[in-house]
């Protein structure tokens, strides 16, 4: 109908330019921040679980010597793996709500603002070219 092509260019400028977003400093500095602390421990995580599991596969004899009773180290590094994996969660939760969360919340309220709409940045460069 008549009313459908105002309602299309209205939702069409109501949508950011995500590529002006992902350009920004505050954007970029957001994934620098999410990824170097992600990468770094994702990657020890896997150096540690890979190292039980070669161990469990190739040391026998270490793997079976008893700690307390019947409970050997194969199995207190086995349970060291769940700890590990619950450490990591926490400390990314954490990490998550004090620095990633914030600058996220500041990135999505932008966009929210349309401080990076497509067509408020179209509008103001048309206006610079007028002057």
């Amino acid at each position: 109908m008549g009313n459908d092509a105002s309602r299309d260019a209205t939702a069409q400028a109501a949508h950011p330019d995500f590529q002006l977003v992902q350009s920004s400093g505050e954007f970029r500095e957001l994934r620098r921040s999410h990824r170097s602390f992600v990468f770094p421990l994702a990657g020890a995580f896997l150096l540690w679980y890979f190292l039980y599991v070669l161990l469990a596969d190739y040391a026998h004899d270490f793997m079976s010597i008893k700690v307390a009773g019947n409970i050997t180290l194969g199995l207190v590094l086995g349970l060291l793996q769940f700890v590990t994996t619950f450490g990591i969660t926490a400390w990314y939760v954490h990490h998550a709500n004090k620095k990633l969360d914030p600058a996220a919340e500041a990135i999505r309220s932008e966009i929210e603002h349309h401080d990076f709409d497509a067509t408020a940045r179209t509008a103001s460069a048309g206006e610079e070219t007028a002057r």
